[in-house]
């Protein structure tokens, strides 16, 4: 089942573009580093210099220690202790340095868990940017961009992936999520390319 192109019309003038994660975290030197983030992050530099006053950009922020963690969370932070902010330079949590001339007027919010919804900044951005739909690009396809596209489409957003603007460090779990987990959602999700974007933005 395809899920591709702009199924739902022409794309209006109230969107947000949505630039998950793109941090040095994820891009080097840490165990959750991969290169696919610096693969894609020209294409979401792209998309950001199109429209930056209608961008935002989301950094997870791991706590400084496990026990200060909800929940479950605790047992997350204790597997990946070596990202906790106790234990590595402020830096390294940071928006990767092509990303950071647009900010601003590009926002950044920060959030401690997969989907930017439970922070509640979040929504309210969207909501002083009168955002009708949100793009998605960043990392990981199926982690936090697959968490925050879901309360996109709860939350009932015209919610658009930008297919080579959105990389995951498994390479099975990126596949699975393009090819099987997102189709389910064909009535309220739509997978473009970058170039297919940049068109049908306000021209």
């Amino acid at each position: 089942m395809s899920i591709s192109g702009l199924r739902f019309g022409a794309l209006g003038d109230r969107i947000v573009h949505v630039a998950v994660d793109m941090q040095e975290l994820f891009a080097r030197d840490s165990e959750w580093a991969s290169p696919v983030t610096l693969a894609i992050a020209p294409l979401v530099a792209r998309i950001a210099a199109h429209r930056p006053h209608r961008t935002i950009f989301t950094r997870f922020l791991p706590p400084r220690a496990a026990h200060e963690a909800a929940g479950q969370w605790q047992a997350y932070y204790r597997r990946w202790e070596s990202v906790l902010a106790s234990r590595n330079d402020p830096a390294l949590y940071d928006l990767l340095a092509m990303l950071r001339p647009f900010v601003p007027p590009a926002k950044v919010i920060d959030k401690a868990t997969h989907s930017a919804f439970e922070t509640p900044a979040f929504q309210l951005a969207l909501d002083a940017l009168g955002t009708d739909t949100v793009v998605f690009s960043g990392v990981e396809t199926d982690v936090c961009v697959l968490a925050t596209a879901m309360t996109a489409i709860d939350r009932g957003l015209r919610t658009i992936l930008v297919s080579d603007a959105l990389a995951s460090s498994s390479e099975a779990g990126h596949a699975s999520a393009m090819a099987a987990i997102y189709p389910r959602f064909d009535q309220q999700i739509e997978v473009i390319d970058t170039t297919t974007l940049l068109e049908g933005w306000n021209r």
